[in-house]
This record gives C-alpha cells, structure tokens and sequence, in this order.
C-alpha cells in the first residue's frame, strides 16, 4: 500500500515538473513550481523507516496535540465524530460483512500513518505540525489502538520497533494463478468426495445438529435455577429521584459508554449489568492489558470500587485506557451508581 502511495506521489511530481511550465505558459496562470517548493511537498516516509525525520514525542503530549487539533473531527479517543474517519477499535471485524478498517484493525505500516498526518493534516492546515509533533499524535493514535502504554515515547529511533497488529493481513493478489484455474475446470457433479463430515459447526446460527451430554445437561440446570433464583430475590431499588440525577451525569458518559436494551461497544464497553460484576467481563470488547489484570486479581465492580473509580479512574486501575479525569462530586458518583444498578 505505502509503495503504491509513493509511486503515485513520485509519478505526480514529474508530472508537474514537465508539465507545468507548458500549462503555465498555455493558460497564462500560475508559474512552475521552485525546485525548494516541490521538495517542501516530497515528505513521503517508506515501511523501512526511509525519508523519517529526527525527532520525538510522547503519548501525554500527543493527547493534547490531538484534542486540539485532531479531535474535532476523529473524537477526542479517536472515536470518529459523525461520518469522519474513525482511527481506534475495529480489531477483528476484518473478515465481517462490515468491517471497521482503522489504523489498529486495518493499516498495516506505522509509517503510512506518519507520513499521512505529516503531510496532510490538520484538515485545512497540512504541514503546520512539526515532527515532535507528528511523532506525539501517532503515539497517541497507537495508544488508542492498544498497541502501546500510557508513557511510550515515539521516536524516529524506535520506530519500527512497532508492529502494527494487520503488518501481516495483506498478501501478494495470485487470483490468476491459484484461483483461476480451479474454477476455470468441468465442474464435478456426483462421487466428487469419498466421504462428507463436518468439519465446523454454526453454534452461533444454532442450525448445526449436535449431542449434549450429561455434564453440559447438568451445567444448563445449575445456570437456569440460578438465574431463576436471581430473578425471584427481592431488589431494592434505588431512589427514583437519585437515578434521575444520575441518568443526567452519565451524559458525560455516553460518549463513550452505552446502556440499556440495544447497547453497543462504542470507545467504552457497554454497560448494561456492571454493578456487582467482575471487572472486565463485557462479551466482545478489547480491554486494555491494565484491566486484564484487574480481572485476574479478582476485581469486583462493587459500590465501594465503581466510586472510587468514578473518582478517579486510573488510581484504581493503573495505566487503563479511560482518560475521564472524574467526577468530584460524591453526590453524582451516588447518583451514576444508582442509575446504574437500573440496568442489572
């Protein structure tokens, strides 16, 4: 991808150095480009690290780089705002019907990113960023992505020390060798197998016959009555009045949490059932390694943990990806923690 970019880049620099001076003098606009004008613009940075230039920056400084520049359009978490671009999430949705392609689902070159945001962003501002610059928000953007921690520094001397998590998903396009031919033969028509089996089953579509045996019998019953027990044990509920308040705080959350019926991964977990759970336990959603280990030590939402936590997010856990400074106030850590236990 970044070879064909730099082809194309190098195909329209030539273009312009023989073409325009006979269009200049054709149209009689504009004049050719100085020789210093078009090396301002030859910026492009190869997958080996070639055409980076010196310099450095970290993932704090990259946070405020991004919020100020970048995040009116990619979200302050790398989000996407409406329909522009998201650059974090997506991992494992490429073989989807709608995959999500970011930099950490889909890029496969640190340096496309590099050169990219060098070259071309701020949107309407191209080239005002410095490469300390540059260097903070792709640190930022690996950041968002899981790839690095909270306190990487990237540097035009670690660079390819990075391996982006797709660096392996493209491959050599052979269809006219291997596929063409396969399909290009008499189709077969009877006997074409000496025997048929299965091989994979649909457990998710549940359309594939299967046997359950004893012991998934008696682990079906031992779920069953518990949630049946669940359900029948009295709840008290919180105060109508506190989980009102609490729902009007949580819209501090919802930008990157949601709750409720429908509920879907957003930059946060969904967080429908939280209170009273292990920590870490939303179906399909990529914790960062700091919350991993949350879970292996037995972390439990609780109340006592989900206030200290709406407190002051990484002093509970430690180099986790949530960058909300916190709620001060303890009557609103009460009231989303009310407002909360309404989804359980």
């Amino acid at each position: 991808m970044s070879k064909c970019r730099n082809l194309w880049i190098s195909t329209a620099l030539a273009a312009t150095l023989v073409a325009g001076p006979a269009m200049a003098e054709k149209l009689g606009l504009g004049r050719p480009a100085l020789p210093e004008e078009i090396a301002a613009w030859n910026v492009d940075v190869a997958p080996d690290g070639t055409g980076l230039p010196v310099g450095s920056g970290s993932v704090e400084d990259g946070e405020m780089l991004f919020s100020e520049n970048c995040a009116v359009c990619h979200g302050e978490f790398a989000e996407g705002v409406d329909n522009w671009p998201k650059l974090a999430g997506g991992d494992g949705t490429l073989d989807h019907e709608d995959p999500l392609k970011t930099v950490g689902s889909y890029w496969p070159h640190l340096s496309t990113v590099f050169d990219y945001v060098h070259r071309s962003m701020p949107f309407g501002g191209a080239q005002t960023l410095s490469p300390d610059e540059t260097y903070a928000i792709v640190a930022y953007i690996l950041f968002s992505n899981y790839i690095v921690e909270d306190d990487f520094v990237l540097s035009n001397e670690n660079f390819l020390d990075v391996t982006m998590p797709n660096a392996d998903g493209f491959i050599v396009d052979d269809r006219d060798e291997t596929e063409l031919p396969l399909f290009t033969q008499p189709a077969c028509m009877s006997d074409c197998k000496d025997s048929v089996e299965i091989t994979m089953r649909a457990a998710v579509l549940d359309v594939t016959p299967d046997v359950i045996g004893e012991d998934e019998v008696q682990a079906a019953a031992e779920i069953s009555a518990a949630a049946e027990a669940q359900e029948t044990a009295p709840i008290a509920m919180p105060d109508p009045k506190l989980v009102a308040a609490g729902e009007k705080v949580f819209r501090q959350c919802a930008s990157c949490h949601q709750i409720g019926d429908g509920a879907k991964h957003r930059v946060g977990p969904v967080l429908t059932g939280v209170v009273g759970r292990k920590v870490g336990q939303a179906q399909g959603f990529k914790y960062s390694p700091s919350v991993e280990k949350a879970a292996q030590d037995g972390m439990i939402w609780d109340h006592d943990t989900l206030d200290a936590y709406l407190e002051s997010p990484r002093s509970v856990i430690p180099k986790g990806r949530m960058s909300f400074q916190g709620l001060r106030s303890a009557d609103d850590r009460e009231a989303v923690i009310a407002y909360l236990r309404t989804f359980n």
